[in-house]
């Protein structure tokens, strides 16, 4: 009789499994389309935006298009405004991002190595600490870092951006999280075996196994470095020295002095959409990298 009853349950079970999957089905698609809008608005209204004049931008439909097609004219003054200070800008900013991505990058891979696979003293207490300031917020640090950097006199220069940015302690937690499954001990052990250094082993064996790790890492510092505002607003008072977000702040807010509106709104506008077009580029071009370097963390080896 119980095996008789447990079968019935077993067919029931397998007849409504059907009815009920289509309508989670249907539930995951609208979240999805929902927050896909959600994300993409924004972006929309920017390019579309970034075509009027400023005097379309108010006087006609946000998410429409103007009678007049006026980006090559917003370009044209965007890259002309005070001596051409957007191409400093941009150049300045990919500067600041690359360097900082590959640093820390580097620096959270060599770093999840060693907590993943060397035994030490205070293992456990260092990385907890490291665990720890993940859930510091960014701004916490900033005062501190300006007085650390004005006393060292690096303010008003390259390495008063970068060497703050290769400090990456999420970094380090995901490296350390793939290095664990992606480099097997007994790979390292014969290594050491033929001959093999440290470092070499890392250079050789291991960083090539935590690459898709890296790029990962690498994508997610490279777009945290390239949005920074709050530092380097803080640190830089040459405009020569500005990334491309404190620059086109700075433009916004001249924009709302009398007089300027007319030409500077437009053009704050198109310069925000050049600005996330690099970052737009890296990220399609390193997507297979970054899917990958995700979807490790949700397989055990």
């Amino acid at each position: 009789m119980t095996t008789y009853k447990t079968t019935q349950k077993r067919a029931r079970a397998r007849v409504s499994a059907p009815a009920r999957r289509p309508a989670g089905k249907y539930l995951a698609i609208v979240f999805m389309v929902v927050a896909l809008g959600y994300f993409l608005t924004p972006l929309i209204w920017l390019v579309i935006s970034s075509t009027k004049s400023n005097a379309d931008l108010f006087n006609t439909f946000g998410f429409w298009f103007s009678p007049r097609f006026n980006l090559f004219q917003n370009l044209s003054d965007l890259f002309a405004r005070d001596n051409g200070v957007f191409i400093i800008w941009m150049k300045n900013t990919a500067i600041y991002a690359t360097s900082a991505a590959v640093g820390s990058a580097l620096i959270s891979a060599l770093a999840g190595y060693a907590f993943a696979l060397y035994r030490f003293a205070g293992r456990n207490l260092l990385f907890g600490i490291v665990l720890a300031s993940v859930f510091v917020p960014s701004t916490v640090f900033a005062v501190p870092l300006f007085l650390l950097l004005s006393k060292s006199g690096l303010s008003n220069s390259l390495l008063a951006i970068i060497l703050p940015a290769l400090i990456n302690p999420f970094g380090v937690y995901l490296m350390r999280i793939y290095a664990e499954q992606a480099v097997p001990e007994e790979l390292l052990d014969a290594g050491r075996v033929d001959g093999a250094g440290d470092f070499r082993i890392f250079a050789q064996i291991a960083f090539r196994l935590m690459m898709p790790g890296f790029v990962t890492v690498l994508l997610f510092a490279f777009v945290g470095a390239w949005n920074n505002y709050f530092l380097p607003l803080l640190v830089l008072s040459k405009s020569n020295l500005f990334p491309v977000t404190v620059g086109l702040a700075y433009w916004n807010g001249l924009a709302t002095q009398p007089g300027n509106s007319q030409v500077l709104y437009a053009i704050v506008i198109t310069g925000s959409v050049v600005a996330i077009l690099p970052v737009m580029i890296v990220f399609l071009f390193l997507q297979r990298y970054w899917q990958g370097g995700l979807s490790l963390g949700s397989v055990k080896g």
